[in-house]
């Protein structure tokens, strides 16, 4: 139960309403994930060879991927060993212990933005549908709270709705959106975004782009071609490239992941309706799988539901009905 103790030691050190943000935002998962783990461990006095392939196949079904779910059995069967665990008891503990350790990979992952002392550009990439003009919003508005001066650029000319839905969100936030007509050159419109964001000394210039991934080609074209005109304007441009990806989606959003990675330098996942889904664990299957860290999830349909990732906080979420359980008892 050590662990169970730090993490709420840790956890109680800060926001009590984004702990809990975490805790409701999981409930999904939780309720399918969790109370399944606590049937198997219900029904096994004993940790042996038939508890980890039971409690192997709960996790391939929240999607936690085939390689993290052997690391982390492997990983639980030492520790099982090492601590002469022989029964079911504080169980949950242990398994919640190495999902961070296996989640942080021994690293210190950097969930913070990148951002600059004077302009900061964000180009925000993924397919459509799966909550990215809504991210932007919700980021644009946080970073406003923050103090700091938004722009927002409209880069996804080609989707019908896209740019009437950007300046919708521009306008609820209070930020400047940077547009040119349907069909327009996207590169074009961020030479444009980039010129008026700089002549207006904003902090903050966050760039939509087109979700189409039926042709990579074309995709990859243009992303390589919007990068290269942020970098022409400001050296060492875009500052973050965050990929937005749908969390109901599982495996899927992992293959999405892949093909923007080769597109281009994704320096960040922001995991949206995390709420939605029952299989929560797609976040450590993209960590461990794409080496890329999760910025923010989404949590919920709120402005303040967009939160910065945090994998305690995570983990808690995940557990937090079985762990309080185990401390009481």
């Amino acid at each position: 139960m050590a662990f169970f103790k730090k993490l709420k030691e840790k956890i109680s050190g800060t926001n009590e309403t984004v702990t809990e943000k975490f805790k409701e935002g999981l409930s999904k998962t939780r309720n399918s994930f969790t109370s399944k783990v606590n049937d198997l461990v219900a029904r096994f006095r004993e940790v042996d060879e038939e508890f980890f392939e039971e409690l192997e196949e709960l996790l391939l079904q929240a999607d936690v991927g085939v390689e993290t779910v052997m690391e982390l059995v492997d990983e639980l069967r030492w520790e099982v060993q090492r601590k002469n665990i022989k029964n079911t008891e504080g169980i949950q503990s242990v398994i919640s212990e190495k999902l961070v350790e296996i989640y942080k990979a021994g690293e210190e992952l950097d969930t913070d933005l990148n951002m600059q002392d004077e302009l900061t550009v964000i180009l925000m990439v993924g397919v459509n549908g799966v909550g990215k003009t809504t991210t932007i919003g919700k980021l644009a508005a946080r970073l406003k709270d923050e103090g700091k001066t938004v722009m927002l650029a409209a880069g996804d000319t080609f989707r019908a709705g896209a740019i009437d839905q950007l300046v919708v969100w521009g306008e609820r936030v209070g930020v400047e959106v940077i547009r040119q007509s349907e069909g327009s050159d996207p590169a074009a419109v961020m030479y444009d975004a980039i010129r008026a964001a700089k002549s207006r000394k904003v902090d903050v210039l966050i760039c939509d782009t087109a979700g189409r991934l039926q042709n990579k080609v074309n995709l990859m074209n243009e992303l390589e071609k919007v990068h290269r005109v942020i970098g022409k304007e400001i050296e060492g441009a875009p500052h973050e490239v965050l990929l937005a990806l749908d969390a109901t989606t599982g495996q899927n959003a992992l293959i999405q992941a892949q093909t923007f990675k080769e597109a281009t330098n994704v320096t960040g996942i922001v995991l949206t309706k995390l709420d939605g889904t029952a299989k929560g664990g797609i976040v450590l299957a993209i960590r461990n799988k794409l080496n890329i860290p999760v910025k923010f999830v989404g949590l919920g349909e709120g402005m303040d539901d967009l939160q910065p990732f945090d994998p305690e906080k995570y983990v808690y979420g995940l557990f937090a009905d079985g762990l309080e359980k185990e401390a009481e008892e």
